[in-house]
């Protein structure tokens, strides 16, 4: 977790406004959490730090790519993403804390932005992985040149109904 304390920001000293914050991405963050899902990662994320009397405002953006595997046809390619997230920081007792505010203990004097930066990355990529030579037509493999010979054929009745299911439809 050593290569996560860049991420700690001492808010206890800044002074109250907006703040700018500037953290480049690749693999060996993601290593930190045990996250091995991309081939690589290059990404950079900014946090607009608004630091008021009594809560903090954290603005991520982040822009970038990272390498994937497609769920078809195992072929690597990047997909790039955008996410944002807004998380809003109060102080008083942290078992009220929700997904949209975080409530920390009275005293503390830093924040670690490494986990909310993770989740909105992994949570910005879809759940299926599909490369995109494959919506156009330009990815040529022979995994997809196996699929194409494994799809069903047309049915000799040419999309009709077979007659002999139509009895069943009299049991209604």
């Amino acid at each position: 977790m050593e290569k996560l304390d860049a991420f700690d920001i001492p808010f206890v000293g800044l002074k109250n406004g907006i703040h700018q914050f500037d953290y480049p991405l690749d693999n060996s963050f993601f290593e930190g959490f045990d996250f091995r899902e991309f081939h690589e990662a290059v990404l950079d994320v900014t946090l607009a730090f608004d630091k008021k009397e009594r809560i903090l405002e954290l603005h991520f953006t982040a822009k970038g790519h990272v390498r994937v595997s497609c769920d078809v046809t195992t072929e690597p390619f990047d997909l790039e993403i955008a996410p944002t997230w807004t998380q809003l920081i109060k102080f008083g007792n942290p078992e009220a804390s929700t997904d949209e505010i975080l409530i920390l203990p009275e005293g503390t004097y830093k924040i670690n932005v490494a986990q909310p930066i993770y989740e909105m990355i992994v949570l910005a990529i879809p759940p299926k992985l599909e490369h995109p030579g494959i919506a156009d037509g330009s990815l040529q493999s022979e995994i997809l040149d196996k699929l194409k010979t494994l799809e069903p054929k047309a049915s000799p009745m040419g999309g009709q109904n077979d007659p002999r299911w139509n009895k069943l439809k009299d049991l209604l």
